[in-house]
């Protein structure tokens, strides 16, 4: 059904955004740009008010599961391709047919203790999980709603 709660994981590095930033951000929420993978904004622009999102701090030590967000705003044009001197300008992106999206998120829960990537990939229920396959770097990507329920599940114990 075209109505239904997707779910979704969002990387980001805690040197640069941290599940802690978002949580202090005005109203706990932030625009997500700078993504300048089409596939990763693809999977932002099928993204809906509501849908939840597990926030995974990478390259850090280690890299874990550290909470969850959830979609506040759907996609529209990321600003920041068009900024001159920004670090996310993109010259060919054009102003009538802008080549990178965003989505805003919002702050739901920080876990009380991370979930780190080794503990994940001994979890038997997340076998398929994009984040746990060889060579996953996309920052935006699907989980299934059995992966995102184990993951709660984990969160909790």
């Amino acid at each position: 059904m075209a109505g239904e709660r997707q779910y979704w994981l969002m990387k980001s590095e805690p040197s640069v955004f941290s599940i802690e930033d978002l949580a202090r951000a005005p109203k706990r929420t932030t625009a997500w740009d700078g993504v300048r993978n089409y596939q990763a904004r693809n999977f932002m622009r099928a993204m809906k008010a509501g849908d939840q999102v597990l926030f995974y701090h990478s390259n850090a030590d280690p890299p874990a599961i550290v909470g969850i967000a959830e979609v506040a705003k759907t996609a529209y044009p990321d600003p920041t391709q068009f900024e001159r001197g920004h670090g996310h300008y993109d010259p060919a992106s054009d102003h009538s047919n802008p080549r990178w999206d965003l989505v805003e998120i919002r702050h739901v829960e920080t876990f009380q203790r991370p979930l780190g990537l080794d503990s994940l990939r001994r979890e038997a229920a997340l076998k398929g999980m994009v984040l746990l396959q060889k060579g996953s770097r996309l920052s935006v990507q699907p989980v299934t709603a059995s992966q995102w329920r184990h993951v709660l599940k984990l969160a909790k114990a």
